[in-house]
């Protein structure tokens, strides 16, 4: 587990598909991806992420909040093996529920699973992948420290050519 001031990121739960569910269907939530998500396509998800845990030590992590132990999302990093230039790598990624949005709690997640990965990991580098259009990721990528790297088109989008073209970000650990 890792602890923030006003997060906890964790294995996930059984209990946690109904309110990952709802923050998938959420068309606010995934404007920049392809389609919302099932209840079914959720529970894939998180069973993907407990099999990642099991044999990378991370995953997207539950997310949520210390105070209420509400689950507000994922935070978290993943191995990523998908066809593009950067790829086998490690990506930080996050998907918060709305009604937290603007709190930066995304960057305060990130940024502690940015020094999970370099600290405890010791990982040589993290990528961050992001719609071009979507302005807050990138914001959170550019807090947390990561560095532009270049615009690639997204193979997994290619039927999406209105979100195709992405941004990719790298972190690496300061010596």
């Amino acid at each position: 587990m890792i602890t923030t001031p006003r997060l906890l990121l964790r294995p996930w739960q059984k209990s946690d598909l109904k309110a990952m569910a709802e923050i998938n269907a959420d068309a606010r939530v995934m404007e920049f991806f392809p389609s919302t998500k099932t209840e079914a396509q959720t529970q894939e998800f998180i069973d993907r992420q407990h099999l990642q845990q099991q044999e990378r030590g991370h995953c997207y992590f539950a997310t949520e909040l210390r105070e209420s132990g509400r689950l507000i999302g994922f935070i978290g990093i993943s191995y990523q093996d998908y066809d593009a230039h950067f790829t086998p790598c490690v990506d930080i990624g996050w998907r918060l529920h709305p009604d937290v949005w603007g709190q930066g709690l995304a960057t305060e997640g990130a940024k502690a699973c940015l020094d999970f990965a370099f600290e405890e990991l010791k990982l040589p580098e993290l990528v961050a992948v992001a719609v071009q259009q979507n302005i807050a990721s990138t914001r959170v990528m550019e807090k947390i420290g990561m560095r532009y790297d270049s615009s690639f088109d997204h193979p997994v989008l290619a039927h999406r050519p209105d979100l195709q073209t992405c941004v990719l970000y790298y972190a690496r650990p300061v010596k």
